[in-house]
């Protein structure tokens, strides 16, 4: 699955050419066979078409050398790949995120809530069925949050416009007939900016269910 291998944190800006992950990249338009979501049931995610436009890109390194390709659209639906290789030729790990709820802490106490719900084995979400904790499998103990920068570019060159530090967690259920949906919590706080709480949804695509 996409998310195993994020357990470190990365940072450092870059100035170098983002990479092109299997002709994915800022500017470009992804077609997305929805066929992968359209087939399961009781699903909460739901992007509402087919098509991403790209119009920023994240990138993370992370500390057992491996790397997180992040896709953006103007309305924050996220295409992610894992690769381990920094320019992403060996992706193979992709998964959609659309938001599904931000919020800022109203005060110290929420903000200290919303962190030690992300230690927790499982997440319950208003609206939605309750969802597991995808990493640390069978284990009901509480786990550290994953912590994380990413440098967000909205230029194919050139340094990152922010970085963003983020502690989060990845929780899934299983859908019928044979799907998996993701759950996605994160705390976040851009370089200079406030923090957010952020919810997002997804599932996970093969390769062969992205064209660009």
């Amino acid at each position: 699955m996409i998310f195993r291998s994020l357990f470190g944190t990365g940072s450092g800006e870059s100035a170098a050419t983002l990479p092109v992950v299997r002709n994915i990249t800022i500017g470009r338009t992804v077609r997305l066979d929805t066929l992968a979501w359209r087939r399961l049931e009781g699903l909460s995610f739901d992007i509402g078409r087919d098509t991403l436009d790209i119009t920023a890109q994240g990138k993370i390194t992370l500390d057992d050398g491996s790397y997180v390709h992040r896709f953006y659209t103007n309305d924050d639906v996220m295409l992610q790949a894992v690769s381990e290789l920094a320019d992403g030729s060996d992706a193979d790990d992709f998964t959609v995120f659309h938001p599904w709820s931000s919020s800022y802490p109203s005060d110290e106490l929420d903000k200290g809530a919303f962190i030690r719900r992300l230690f927790k084995a499982y997440w319950n979400e208003d609206g939605m069925p309750r969802f597991e904790r995808f990493w640390y499998p069978d284990d009901p103990s509480d786990q550290e949050p994953v912590g994380l920068w990413e440098e967000i570019y909205e230029e194919r060159t050139g340094p990152p416009l922010r970085r963003i530090y983020q502690r989060c967690m990845l929780y899934s259920r299983q859908v019928p007939p044979d799907g998996t949906e993701l759950l996605l919590a994160l705390a976040m706080k851009p370089d200079g900016g406030d923090l957010t709480h952020e919810i997002m949804i997804g599932l996970p695509l093969l390769p062969a269910e992205i064209t660009a």
